[in-house]
């Protein structure tokens, strides 16, 4: 079925100050080679790393540091 949601391409938005927006599910791979996932339709990626819930965003970033 080529118009099957899963056959399509994740999207992800790239924000400059703030997290990465993933179209969700999603599966992570940590560096410790443990997984997390998420069934929410768009999940927040940290990239700063302050989140106290790695690596989903808690907006932490907006805190200053």
């Amino acid at each position: 079925m080529p118009n099957d949601p899963a056959d399509r391409p994740r999207r992800i938005r790239v924000q400059r100050r703030g997290p990465l927006l993933v179209e969700g599910p999603v599966e992570v791979e940590l560096e410790d080679g443990t997984t997390v996932t998420s069934d929410r339709f768009r999940v927040a990626l940290c990239t700063c790393r302050r989140s106290r819930c790695y690596p989903w965003c808690d907006t932490s970033h907006r805190r200053k540091a």
